[in-house]
């Protein structure tokens, strides 16, 4: 079992930047890929980024290709989401996700297990 809790959403003006943090519990935390989706007030669920448990891949949606930064640090079970030159359109609940599978991960495909989330709001 992996529990995952985020933190660091809030309230950022466009042009602005936020650090999202997902603490994992359990000692199994470095064999699984993490990810970053969210979640649009009307919209369906979508895939931001992810990081394999080696941290040696990552991959990004498009639409924050440039911006944002996925991290993991396995000594602090700690994923990260830096996200620079935030827009409106990134508001958004944020989940954070672990998957044994990296590619089923990123591909959207499949996870194990899933955050509460933490929102974030970008005012223009």
């Amino acid at each position: 079992q992996v529990q995952l809790v985020e933190s660091g959403g809030g309230l950022v003006q466009a042009g602005g930047s936020l650090r999202l943090s997902c603490a994992a519990s359990g000692r199994t935390f470095s064999m699984y890929a993490m990810g970053w989706f969210r979640q649009a007030p009307g919209k369906e669920r979508e895939f931001v980024a992810a990081i394999s448990w080696g941290a040696r891949s990552t991959s990004y949606a498009d639409s924050v290709k440039g911006r944002f930064t996925i991290s993991r640090d396995s000594a602090r079970n700690t994923v990260y989401l830096q996200m620079n030159r935030l827009k409106p359109e990134d508001t958004a609940v944020y989940y954070c996700a672990a998957a044994s599978s990296y590619n089923e991960l990123a591909a959207f495909l499949r996870a194990d297990y899933w955050g509460h989330g933490t929102q974030v709001t970008v005012s223009s």
